[in-house]
């Protein structure tokens, strides 16, 4: 089915608008048995963003359309789609540099709930499991604990992450198997193995030593292009490799 739309969103722009065609891939587990293309032809400024492509097709024409979003600014990390074949994030790329054909497909590798929107559960879970937050037995009394430029800078990259999933997702070896932690959580790790304020790098190195975790990584570089952050995801992965088999924090 295609729908066609010759009005605009109200974006103040010069520019002029361009016919953009989504192919949007489907699927109401209430009536659907198998996921479906639907494809709209809408009328969007190169400025605007695949974004405001979904909201002109949930507002003017099929309101049942379902896909996440909160910020729309590029912090929330909640509308990671497959984009044209590519793990990205809706709010923060143009037409102008997507294209005029877009193809929109929910993230890989997790359960779909409905149309765009995936369970992130299972991502979540992945993600506690490496203790992602500061552990600190010591009581530092009305003092904070300090820390060196030099010492921030080990882990400054991957303070960046959203959990927009997109890295994890991105990753073939996570496709087939649901037990491996994902580039996602090891980033994560990471930031806190390397904290020299956190007192917990043993315990999440061994979580990470096990079948599930860093030894399941086949550095196929997805997930470094994928993020939308730009971290070097997978010299963060190898960095762990080496602390687990060199104790080099």
């Amino acid at each position: 089915m295609t729908v066609t739309d010759q009005s605009s969103p109200q974006i103040d722009s010069h520019e002029a608008e361009v016919k953009v065609h989504l192919k949007i891939k489907r699927y109401n587990p209430e009536v659907d048995t198998r996921p479906h293309w639907q494809e709209y032809d809408i009328m969007l400024k190169p400025g605007d963003r695949v974004l405001d492509a979904l909201h002109v097709v949930k507002w003017k024409f099929d309101g049942t359309l379902s896909f996440r979003r909160s910020c729309a600014h590029g912090v929330c990390g909640s509308d990671a789609l497959v984009i044209n074949g590519e793990n990205k994030l809706a709010c923060v790329n143009l037409i102008r540099n997507i294209g005029t054909d877009l193809t929109i497909e929910p993230i890989r590798g997790l359960p779909v709930i409905k149309d765009l929107i995936v369970d992130m559960e299972p991502f979540f879970a992945q993600y506690r499991s490496v203790l992602p937050y500061l552990i600190a037995n010591d009581d530092p009394g009305y003092k904070e604990r300090l820390q060196s430029q030099s010492d921030r800078e080990k882990y400054d990259d991957t303070t960046k992450c959203i959990l927009c999933a997109c890295c994890t997702t991105s990753c073939p070896v996570y496709w087939a198997n649901d037990e491996y932690v994902g580039p996602a959580a090891i980033v994560n790790a990471h930031r806190f193995i390397f904290d020299s304020r956190d007192q917990a790098t043993t315990e999440r190195l061994d979580i990470l030593n096990q079948k599930s975790g860093v030894w399941r990584c086949r550095t196929s570089f997805n997930c470094t292009e994928a993020c939308p952050r730009g971290i070097s995801v997978t010299k963060a992965i190898e960095e762990v490799k080496r602390a687990i088999l060199y104790d080099r924090v």
